[in-house]
């Protein structure tokens, strides 16, 4: 993977952590030369003796997840606020990229929680793995254009890079609400754009109509049998006017796969 040196896994050991790490293992597979740092923000002093002890910890639970990666899996320990302490830990290491654990909250509406709090913050891609999701590689990503043209076009690099290293199709959702036709038309400005960053491996460009967005999107992705979500976040957006980044955080709590943020 060219655009993936270096993953950033905010680690505490519970087991949404674990899995996120899990995940990352599988992820990075045992031929690329990616560095992995799981991050354990305290918000009180670490002692050595906990250092010691966490990283002992650590180094056997990795050993129990039985993966073999090109580089060791390092434990850092930061003292600060989690989404602060993995902000800055992903600057100062210069991480490619934010793979994050989550429980997820089917009965949350729009709160925040701390991994929706990074992907809305973090000037990186981000990976948000659901605790019940099926530790493998992608075969089936979806990526989520609403009706606005693509910025950055650049972070389809990102995308491509990851799809041409599981051998992925890329399958392009829109959901509409009142008139196809009228989508089509906004959308056309970004098929150019599409074809030529993802290459043979943009499969199509389908059309969804339901009036809850999210909703359209979830059954898109069980229908489809998407083992993988792409989103631009708009909160970020300059020629337009930024989102509050509600869908995101929606799907970041709600969806049973993993949640790719491309920023």
């Amino acid at each position: 993977m060219n655009h993936i040196k270096h993953i950033l896994v905010p680690f505490d050991f519970t087991e949404s952590a674990i899995n996120a790490l899990d995940y990352a293992l599988t992820f990075v597979g045992f031929e690329n030369d990616i560095k992995i740092t799981a991050v354990y923000a305290s918000t009180c002093p670490i002692s050595s003796l906990e250092e010691v002890s966490s990283e002992a910890k650590f180094v056997s639970l990795v050993a129990s997840l039985n993966k073999k990666t090109k580089n060791v899996p390092k434990l850092k320990m930061v003292t600060g606020e989690i989404t602060n302490v993995i902000l800055s830990e992903q600057n100062f290491l210069e991480a490619d990229l934010i793979l994050m654990g989550t429980m997820g909250d089917s009965s949350a509406d729009t709160h925040l929680t701390n991994t929706s709090k990074v992907v809305l913050e973090a000037d990186c891609p981000v990976l948000s793995i659901p605790l019940e999701t099926t530790i493998d590689t992608p075969k089936h990503i979806a990526l989520v254009l609403g009706n606005e043209e693509i910025e950055h076009k650049s972070v389809l690099n990102f995308l491509l890079d990851i799809a041409r290293s599981f051998n992925a199709k890329v399958h392009v959702l829109t959901i509409y609400k009142e008139s196809i036709y009228k989508e089509k038309v906004v959308v056309e400005s970004n098929e150019d754009s599409l074809e030529y960053y993802l290459e043979h491996f943009y499969a199509s460009h389908d059309f969804e109509k339901n009036q809850d967005v999210e909703q359209g999107i979830m059954d898109y992705v069980a229908d489809k049998e998407i083992d993988l979500l792409a989103i631009i976040p708009r909160n970020h957006a300059e020629k337009t006017k930024p989102s509050e980044g509600r869908l995101t955080k929606l799907l970041t709590l709600h969806a049973t796969v993993p949640v790719l943020t491309l920023d």
